[in-house]
């Protein structure tokens, strides 16, 4: 057994009203220059929809995330190293900006220098690739409050793996808003993927990153992700992705996205698992068993055993606290809630959802019945048309029980705490009906309606001893193992040998000015001083404005 830990978010889908301001202010911090106008790290689909980039979850035309060959081994879908070798100046495996969209701003000096005239000026969108006048056909949410108009719906990959009768009812039945960000997966396809392997998962948290100075630019990682959620830079020619806000919650502060999402459905906190059996895990013959395989992986931090283990593999103490203490933990086993997304990529996601309830009991209310009443909600669940189906398919690989047995609790929270708030006396044949005592539904309820900021975010902070782990992939990666999936040979981790410093780092320190150093030496132009660059020593010419030929002292 080897113990490591994992960063994870389960966010609440009962609770997304589609605001977008998730999506808003993560484009702010991290995606707002030059290059990476189409790309959205954070972003919010309405479902049913076509999703972005368009259709990304139809892996038989996109191939991404791992299948397993004839020996029941894991192979990447788009191909092996050979393939990947054979086609790395050419991969025809990648959605284009079309599929995402072309980002465009508005010709806005038009509505100012226009001469006057008897109609009103118009400022024509412009393409922000190619600076010219531009048609808006498509964006990152341009079915967003569509869900099941029949020209969007019927580009819906999931909705296609539903029955006939479900796609002509499904119109009639309801929708419901998907965030997503990079799932940050135990078992990443797109580290496996890259030939340079600049893609890595960090030992210490498990979040997934790209080295900057290592990548070339190859794109395989676009093409290994099955959520798409990697993304090219045309300016800087490197991929880019979801950091997690590592240099956040590296210091104890939620994800950009959390913090600001309005309907606080996101919780953030620690997950320990057993690094040994994620490839076994994600090799599970049945697409339907994977789910249980990945549950299977995370490790209870109360067991004795698991602390022992956990503590002799450098685990720190408030690392291992805060793994007992995290709401995911609890919202994935205690109250049995939350579901992977498409766990048939056996990427093993390491974002889970919370399906929705709140249409349900809106067509109960609809009809004149008691939407709350325990009776009316588990009836309502077993004969809805399609939820369970179309839930089954993104979170469960297309099994309904477990999403049926979420939505039961689900109903019978409600259900309990209504007859509280109504001052009325408690039933536990309502919790006993779905395996749980009131006390457990009253804690789960306070966890998703009422929990304040501490028990939503339950964040250990980075320790100094490793701050050298946590900036330098070479020290580490949690794939990086005998046996890791797609890490050996000339691709992943593995492949050329570790930098010792980052070359970033290596410039700043070597180009370093200091208070001896004059700013003519250092390279500096009209006697300037770099102060982004200056070691703060001395008073180095060029500093202050010179009087009578001297520098001021």
């Amino acid at each position: 057994m080897r113990i490591m830990a994992q960063l994870a978010m389960v966010m609440n889908l009962d609770k997304c009203i589609g605001c977008h301001t998730c999506s808003v202010t993560c484009k702010q911090a991290w995606t707002n220059r030059v290059g990476v106008e189409y790309v959205w790290f954070n972003n919010v689909e309405t479902r049913p929809g076509q999703g972005y980039p368009r259709t990304y979850q139809d892996q038989d035309k996109w191939k991404g995330g791992w299948e397993l060959n004839r020996r029941g081994r894991l192979r990447l879908r788009a191909g092996g190293r050979l393939k990947k070798l054979l086609t790395i100046f050419a991969n025809p495996l990648m959605p284009s900006i079309q599929d995402y969209y072309e980002p465009w701003t508005y010709d806005y000096d038009r509505l100012f220098s226009a001469p006057a005239t008897q109609d009103t000026p118009v400022a024509r969108p412009r393409s922000l690739i190619t600076g010219r006048n531009t048609k808006i056909t498509w964006s990152a949410n341009w079915d967003d409050n569509l869900a099941g108009a029949p020209q969007l719906a019927s580009g819906d990959p999931v909705l296609r793996k539903v029955s006939d009768q479900v796609k002509l009812e499904f119109e009639r039945a309801f929708m419901f808003y998907l965030p997503r960000i990079c799932e940050h997966c135990l078992n990443p396809s797109c580290v496996a993927s890259c030939p340079s392997g600049a893609m890595y998962k960090r030992s210490e948290d498990g979040i997934v990153l790209v080295d900057q100075d290592r990548c070339r630019g190859w794109r395989m990682c676009v093409t290994g992700c099955p959520y798409k959620k990697v993304y090219f830079n045309h300016r800087t020619g490197k991929a880019e992705k979801c950091t997690f806000c590592y240099p956040r919650v590296e210091v104890g502060i939620p994800t950009v996205c959390s913090e600001t999402c309005v309907g606080r459905l996101r919780y953030l906190g620690l997950l320990l698992y057993d690094a040994d059996r994620v490839a076994e895990a994600a090799s599970v013959p049945d697409v339907k068993d994977l789910y249980e395989a990945q549950r299977g992986v995370l490790l209870d931090p109360h067991d004795p055993e698991v602390i022992a283990a956990a503590r002799a593999d450098g685990i720190p103490e408030d690392w291992l606290a805060a793994a007992r203490n995290s709401p995911i933990h609890k919202l994935i086993f205690e109250y049995g809630l939350a579901l992977p997304l498409h766990p048939e990529y056996r990427t093993m996601p390491m974002v889970w959802y919370i399906p929705p309830l709140s249409p349900v009991v809106d067509v109960l209310t609809g009809t004149g019945h008691d939407g709350e009443d325990a009776g009316n909600l588990f009836g309502a669940i077993d004969a809805l048309r399609i939820p369970i189906g179309y839930l089954a398919e993104l979170f469960t690989a297309g099994d309904p029980e477990p999403v049926r047995a979420v939505l039961r609790r689900l109903a019978a929270m409600r259900s309990y705490m209504r007859r509280l708030n109504l001052g009325q006396s408690t039933d536990e044949s309502i919790a006993a009906s779905v395996d749980m005592t009131g006390r457990q539904i009253e804690d789960m309820h306070r966890l998703l309606a009422l929990a304040p900021y501490a028990e939503r975010y339950v964040i250990p902070k980075a320790h100094a001893e490793q701050g050298v782990q946590l900036e330098e992939p070479a020290t580490g990666c949690s794939l990086d193992y005998e046996g890791g999936p797609g890490m050996g040979g000339p691709f992943g981790e593995a492949s050329g040998t570790p930098a010792p410093v980052a070359v970033e780092n290596f410039h700043a320190l070597r180009d370093r000015q200091t208070g001896e150093l004059s700013d003519r030496q250092a390279g500096e132009p009209h006697g300037r001083v770099n102060l982004l660059n200056w070691d703060g020593k001395g008073v180095p010419d060029g500093l202050f404005p010179k009087r009578n030929g001297r520098n001021p002292r």
